[in-house]
C-alpha cells in the first residue's frame, strides 16, 4: 500500500542549535524560521541571511543566481506621445547611468529601432505591436545579462506594454516611465509638422490624433515635461531607481 507522508515544517531551535519538526518544539524554546518567500526577498535585496539558515558557501553560490537588485539587469521603458520628450530624457538618463558605470547600458530609441530592426513594418496596430514586442525582446536579453536597457518608443497600447513587462520581469527589474506631456504641448513642439499633417489627413494612423494612445494606469514614474527640464526628469527617474533598490 502507498501511504501519504505528511510534510513536517522544520524550524531552527536556537537553544539546541539544531533543526526540529515544529510540532516537537516546546513553548519555552526559541524557534527561528525563514520562509522560502522571505529567503528569496533577502537574496534579491542583498540582505543578511543568518548562518543558522544555510551554509555561508551555499548562500554565496545562490547570490550568484539571485543577485541583489542593485546588481540585477533592468529595463527602463518610456512611453508617451510623439514629441513628449521621451528620447531627450532617455538620452539624459543614459549619460547619468553611464557615469555611474556599474552596469552596461543600451538605449533602444523608437526612431532608430524603426529604421534598423523594423524597417519593413508599417503603422497598423498589428505592426506597432510587433515593433514594441521586438524592442521588448532585445531589452529582455540585455536585462537577462545584467545590463540596463532604456527603451523609448511611443508604445501606445496597454496590452502590448503588459507583454513587454512580463517578458522582462522574469529576468530582472522593469520600470515604466510615462512621459505624460499633453498633446497640446507636443503639437507646439512639433518642428517636423507631423501633427499638422495628421490633422490634415496627410499622415494616417498618427498616435494622439487619428489613432488612440492608452495612457498607463500605474507606471512606476509619471513625468510631464511641461514642468521639468530633461535633466530634472532624468534625476527623478534615478531617485525612483534608488528607492526601488536598483541603484546605490
Amino acid at each position: 500500500d502507498i501511504t501519504m507522508v505528511p510534510f513536517q515544517l522544520m524550524v531552527y531551535v536556537e537553544d539546541r542549535a539544531e533543526y526540529m519538526p515544529i510540532d516537537e518544539t516546546t513553548d519555552d524554546q526559541t524557534v527561528l524560521n525563514i520562509s522560502g518567500t522571505e529567503f528569496r526577498r533577502r537574496l534579491q535585496e542583498g540582505l543578511e541571511i543568518p548562518a543558522w539558515f544555510s551554509y555561508p558557501k551555499v548562500v554565496e553560490e545562490l547570490r550568484k543566481s539571485y543577485p541583489p537588485r542593485h546588481k540585477q539587469g533592468i529595463t527602463i521603458f518610456f512611453t508617451g506621445l510623439s514629441g513628449s520628450g521621451k528620447s531627450t530624457i532617455a538620452n539624459a538618463l543614459l549619460v547619468k547611468l553611464l557615469e555611474a558605470g556599474d552596469r552596461p547600458v543600451t538605449l533602444l530609441d523608437g526612431d532608430h529601432v524603426r529604421k534598423s530592426l523594423s524597417s519593413e513594418l508599417g503603422f497598423s496596430k498589428e505592426h506597432r505591436d510587433l515593433n514594441i514586442q521586438r524592442i521588448g525582446y532585445v531589452a529582455s536579453e540585455v536585462n537577462k545579462n545584467g545590463g540596463i536597457a532604456i527603451c523609448a518608443p511611443i508604445a501606445p497600447y496597454a496590452a502590448t506594454r503588459g507583454i513587454v513587462r512580463k517578458q522582462n520581469e522574469q529576468f530582472g527589474g522593469f520600470v515604466e516611465v510615462h512621459v505624460a506631456t499633453s498633446v497640446e504641448v507636443c503639437e507646439q513642439r512639433d518642428r517636423k509638422g507631423l501633427y499638422a499633417k495628421a490633422r490634415a489627413g496627410i499622415i494616417k494612423e498618427f498616435t494622439g490624433i487619428s489613432d488612440p494612445y492608452e495612457a498607463p494606469e500605474n507606471p512606476e514614474v509619471r513625468i510631464d515635461t511641461a514642468d521639468l527640464s530633461p535633466a530634472q526628469a532624468a534625476q527623478r527617474i534615478l531617485v525612483k531607481l534608488e528607492s526601488m533598490g536598483f541603484m546605490r
